[in-house]
């Protein structure tokens, strides 16, 4: 059983940044792989980002290829996306998710096994 925390969201200008982190709690986190999605309000939970168990390799949508940048430390039970050159079109709530099944993880929410409560990210212009 993984629990996921995410923490960083906030208010940011246009062209500002951020960064996520979700913080895990079990000694298994390390076998996970995890990804990043957000929804915004009325629109499906999208994805954004993935990494593999070992953190060596990554894939992110293109919608925010060359400024979100995943990362992990797995002594920290942690999961980064740092995000530049942020967006009016990037507000929404982000969520990390985990599973155990892949060693990284897909595009689909479907792929993934456990699931934080969120954190708002809201860009004004």
């Amino acid at each position: 059983q993984v629990q996921l925390v995410e923490s960083g969201g906030g208010l940011v200008q246009a062209g500002g940044s951020l960064r996520l982190s979700c913080a895990a709690s079990g000694r298994t986190f390390s076998s996970h792989a995890v990804g990043w999605f957000r929804q915004a309000p009325g629109k499906e939970r999208e994805f954004v980002a993935a990494i593999s168990v070992s953190g060596s390799s990554t894939s992110h949508a293109d919608s925010v290829k060359g400024r979100f940048t995943i990362s992990r430390d797995n002594a920290k039970n942690a999961v980064y996306l740092q995000m530049n050159s942020l967006k009016p079109e990037d507000t929404a709530v982000y969520y990390c998710a985990a599973t155990a099944k892949y060693y990284i993880g897909g595009n689909s929410p479907l792929t993934y096994d456990y699931w934080g409560q969120g954190t708002q990210v809201t860009v004004s212009s």
